[in-house]
């Protein structure tokens, strides 16, 4: 297989969601590895037992800087990312593991908060973290501390989502306010100060997938928006169904002070990360109750945290599959976690 000078070494780019980490993934991974359950490209491999029924896993790092910011921080961060991952696929989520690099010299009052973080997070979510591994690297071999998580769960029977089931006709729903987290990163990281608070949005949605799923059986797929943001999931599941996928910008939920901070920073808020919401492709039939069931686990989830500010509704219908080939200038940057 040939290879462009540029992949001749690893870039950060080929971690930024993208193109050049799908081709990382497609000519590294996928050459070397090559599973018909890695080849599909979703967010959880899903395999089926021996003795019977079928699990869905999914794995996910977390290098994340600064690892404290407004709204969580990496301990949380590595247990919702991994715990929606899982449910993408419709499993119940069960349990998690959970593995440390630590560089020497991290402060152990900040590493206990980021523990506490994620055993508060697995119970909000209603798992449980099984088993782990530690590593301490030399000062300057790590950047404080990086996490990896695996997830398990079962797939209840009947239920198969992906990507490559979208069509034309289908409907797009997205579950909240896009770009909270990535630009929450981002002013913490650069030191930017706006008029209001802006948090990351990280959260479990394993329990919105469960409800989306009791009131729209027939939905087609879940995808969580992380590295690439909305563009980069959508061109995922256009070039996993040969379907295109169109949006309404002005029906995307945006926080106006999101929306602000992205025009200000140069960003395009249809490419900023998230960890707290979910995209739902789903028959057009079955979208009021599927956007309904979001809107009611999203203020249930709510408690009292984080309230609304005044802004669009809490889940949107975004837009619509059509029939054509997928557009990759309509949504520039495609890539998988």
């Amino acid at each position: 297989m040939s290879h462009s000078v540029t992949d001749s070494t690893v870039l950060l780019g080929h971690g930024s969601g993208g193109q050049m980490m799908k081709r990382i993934i497609d000519e590294v991974f996928l050459d070397a590895f090559g599973s018909p359950e890695l080849l599909e490209g979703n967010d959880a491999g899903v395999a089926t037992l021996p003795a019977g029924g079928r699990i869905a896993m999914s794995t996910d790092s977390f290098v994340v800087s600064p690892q404290f910011f407004p709204g969580g921080n990496i301990g949380r961060l590595a247990v919702c990312g991994t715990v929606n991952d899982v449910a993408t696929s419709g499993a119940n989520v069960r349990y998690l593991s959970c593995g440390f690099i630590l560089e020497e010299g991290y402060p152990m009052d900040r590493l206990r908060q980021i523990v506490q973080t994620m055993a508060e997070t697995a119970r909000e979510a209603g798992v449980s973290i099984i088993t782990g591994d530690t590593k301490v690297v030399e000062r300057g071999g790590a950047d404080g501390v990086y996490i990896n998580t695996a997830g398990v769960g079962e797939v209840p029977a009947g239920v198969a989502l992906s990507g490559a089931n979208c069509q034309p006709g289908d409907v797009i729903l997205v579950s909240g306010t896009l770009g909270d987290h990535g630009i929450a990163i981002m002013s913490q990281r650069e030191g930017l100060a706006f008029s209001s608070t802006i948090e990351s949005d990280a959260a479990p949605l394993n329990h919105l997938i469960a409800d989306v799923l009791a009131a729209a059986p027939d939905t087609r797929c879940f995808r969580d928006p992380t590295r690439g943001g909305l563009a980069s999931t959508l061109n995922e599941f256009a070039q996993a169904s040969g379907v295109a996928m169109e949006i309404d910008e002005e029906a995307v939920p945006v926080r106006p002070d999101v929306q602000a901070a992205c025009e200000m920073l140069g960003y395009d808020v249809l490419q900023v990360a998230n960890e707290g919401k979910m995209v739902a492709v789903v028959p057009a039939e079955q979208a009021d109750a599927a956007l309904a069931a979001m809107r009611a686990a999203e203020e249930s989830m709510k408690n009292g945290e984080n309230p609304e500010t005044s802004g669009p509704e809490p889940a949107e219908t975004a837009g619509e599959a059509s029939d054509g080939k997928p557009e990759e200038e309509r949504h520039p940057g495609s890539g998988q976690k």
